[in-house]
């Protein structure tokens, strides 16, 4: 029988890494912030405007310059040393975060503002989001990388529980404005994390040669990509779910405003329900330590059909509790699909790779949100979430179908 102390070994084996440990609290503060202010920009949009569509366009703009220059920002996180990058990055992000504070703060703030503000995020994100996920196999090595994987999705989930409950009792007590200046403080964690690393302690993948073109270089990771069955099974479940099925910044916040009719505190529980179920998932998945394809597509299942059961939904409990499983569903599969990229993918593509990756998820989000906004616009919010569900729902069938037809590829 597993003792407590060796299960925990297991939950959070990646963390006695001294590196890896900065990285996770400084990853931990300031993606709250970053939820936090996820949570105001959402609620600033909807008071300025009332409008769906509005919401959806800042959705989109914030995402445009991602399927821009994701690709790009992989090639030179495969040249540049990524901790350097990532300092540089998240300085632009702090920021932009504190102009959006002021902005507010003064009562100054327009529409255009916020669309401008969001499309800067965007390119932030389209170089930071790579280049960090390829960074945390430089920090723990290939053995522990599945549980570091697990761990940083669980951050990433812990923060969606608490920075949208932060982000709406902060707007609650001291207006919008709070959650993105807390967020631009939330940025020195991470800065400072960088900084403490201890560079001979990193496990350096060397850069890519940089003779060949970034066109040349963005190529060689496509074609990659096409040959390699279990890379193109993640890209084609990743093209339909985050279109159509992890557009939570949009469907949350209209749910709330147009279909439960709940003020910021219960908005921000309602996302902070969704972040929960995330955290259940990513430590789930810490303790189980490896990737499959099978999982894979049953997660992806089943977040689908609980955001289907989402927009049936008329009660706040009950809507509470479907995010709860929709986080479970998304965080299982998102970990999955990382981490059989990151182990699948050889180390000098591994930075494009992932690039092409985020292109997908957070590239096709214009798309999605934007959609999304359109039909809830035009018929209803429940109209459009059913929709979505269907169409992320087909996208599943077709990755079924391709895992079939290439199943001497895959052995999980």
């Amino acid at each position: 029988m597993t003792s407590p102390r060796a299960a925990l070994g297991r939950v959070f084996g990646s963390l006695a890494v001294r590196n890896f440990r900065l990285f996770f609290v400084g990853q931990a503060v300031s993606l709250v912030g970053s939820w936090a202010q996820t949570t105001g920009v959402s609620w600033l949009v909807l008071k300025l405007t009332g409008s769906p569509l509005a919401l959806g366009t800042v959705t989109a703009l914030q995402f445009v310059p991602v399927a821009l220059l994701t690709l790009f920002g992989g090639v030179l996180a495969d040249r540049a040393p990524k901790r350097r990058l990532l300092v540089a990055v998240q300085s632009i992000a702090l920021v932009q975060a504190t102009v959006l504070g002021l902005l507010v703060a003064w009562d100054v703030v327009e529409l255009w503002h916020v669309y401008a503000l969001a499309a800067l995020g965007g390119a932030v994100m389209a170089i930071e989001v790579p280049t960090r996920q390829a960074f945390v196999i430089e920090l723990v090595g290939r053995e522990m990388l599945p549980n570091a994987v697990a761990l940083h999705s669980s951050i990433f989930s812990a923060a969606r529980v608490l920075g949208p409950g932060l982000g709406g009792l902060a707007i609650a007590a001291f207006g919008t404005e709070a959650t993105f200046l807390a967020n631009a403080v939330s940025f020195l964690a991470v800065i400072l994390a960088y900084a403490l690393m201890r560079s001979e302690e990193l496990h350096p993948s060397g850069p890519s040669p940089s003779d060949a073109g970034v066109l040349h270089q963005v190529g060689q990771a496509l074609a990659y990509s096409w040959r390699t069955p279990p890379v193109m099974l993640v890209f084609v479940l990743i093209a339909f779910l985050g279109t159509f099925a992890f557009n939570f910044t949009v469907v949350v916040p209209l749910v709330a405003e147009f279909v439960l009719r709940v003020g910021p505190e219960k908005f921000g529980l309602l996302s902070s329900c969704l972040g929960l179920g995330s955290v259940v998932a990513a430590l789930t998945q810490a303790i189980v330590a490896r990737a499959s394809t099978r999982v894979l597509l049953g997660a992806a299942f089943a977040f689908v059909g609980c955001v289907g059961l989402v927009a049936l939904s008329r009660s706040y409990l009950l809507t509470g509790a479907l995010l709860f499983a929709v986080g479970l569903g998304a965080v299982t599969f998102t970990t999955n699909a990382n981490t059989l990229l990151q182990l699948t993918v050889p180390d000098e593509l591994r930075a494009r790779v992932m690039s092409v990756y985020f292109f997908l998820f957070a590239g096709s989000t214009p798309i999605g949100g934007w959609f999304t906004g359109v039909v809830a616009e035009h018929w209803s919010v429940p109209a459009a979430v059913a929709i979505d569900a269907g169409l992320a729902g087909l996208g599943c069938l077709v990755a079924l179908g391709y895992r079939g037809r290439h199943a001497a590829a895959f052995t999980t």
